[in-house]
């Protein structure tokens, strides 16, 4: 296990300073902890994070482990967001904490009904919107997605402290109207899904300079390159 955690180590560097992945470098430190398994996790910072702190969390699955260790830590107000239809039965089968919230419906630039294309592996969980290689374009459902100033409306917030994103390569398209939501958002977490699609790694590199230039700085990088998180200067 070890010898693993090493060769990761030195894969990730590799990576970052002489791949295409330099943007990748965290630029600002402060205190950050890991949060959640392995598969299911991200780096947070838990600078002002407390029972009154607000989550939303998009892209669940079957795998609560970052909300869970979140709540533990903080007691924070978790909102959790997922259309994938596997993932809502698993939800309903949850004893979930009183300040977990669960919706049924996923995000979008825009409020509307979409095609959501299920996993080509039926033993997989994730879904998404989008075509891509892990999608069946066969298998699909009706499912409902809203925009980031729709749903703040509804919960009735102007302030979240960490936005959650595993949402299966839409994270691309859902940026720049989540900038544009006229909501405070301290910190994004987004897990990259550059590997679903020919020109991810540009897609990726794109993302986080309109992040950038919106005054968010990457805080901290997982070992496997995929879920980055950002912090509003």
């Amino acid at each position: 296990m070890i010898h693993i955690k090493i060769y990761r180590k030195i894969l990730k560097i590799f990576r970052l300073y002489f791949g295409n992945l330099k943007k990748l470098r965290p630029k600002l430190h402060v205190k950050k902890q890991w949060c959640g398994n392995q598969y299911g996790g991200f780096f947070i910072t838990p600078n002002n994070l407390n029972e009154n702190s607000v989550i939303y969390s998009f892209g669940i699955g079957e795998d609560i482990s970052f909300d869970q260790e979140l709540n533990s830590k903080f007691n924070c107000n978790i909102h959790m967001f997922d259309p994938t239809p596997k993932s809502i039965d698993w939800v309903k089968r949850q004893n979930l904490p009183i300040n977990f919230k669960f919706y049924e419906y996923g995000l979008a630039s825009e409020t509307c009904l979409v095609d959501f294309f299920l996993p080509s592996n039926p033993n997989y969980v994730s879904g998404s919107m989008l075509i891509h290689k892990n999608v069946n374009i066969k298998s699909k459902v009706c499912v409902q997605m809203k925009s980031l100033t729709h749903i703040c409306n509804e919960l009735k917030h102007n302030h979240i402290d960490v936005l959650k994103m595993d949402i299966e390569g839409a994270e691309y398209d859902v940026i720049d109207s989540i900038l544009s939501a006229g909501v405070r958002i301290d910190q994004i977490l987004i897990e990259f899904h550059s590997r679903f699609f020919v020109n991810g790694v540009n897609k990726t590199n794109e993302a986080i300079d309109i992040l950038e230039k919106n005054g968010y700085v990457t805080y901290a990088v997982s070992d496997s390159l995929e879920e980055i998180s950002f912090i509003k200067l």
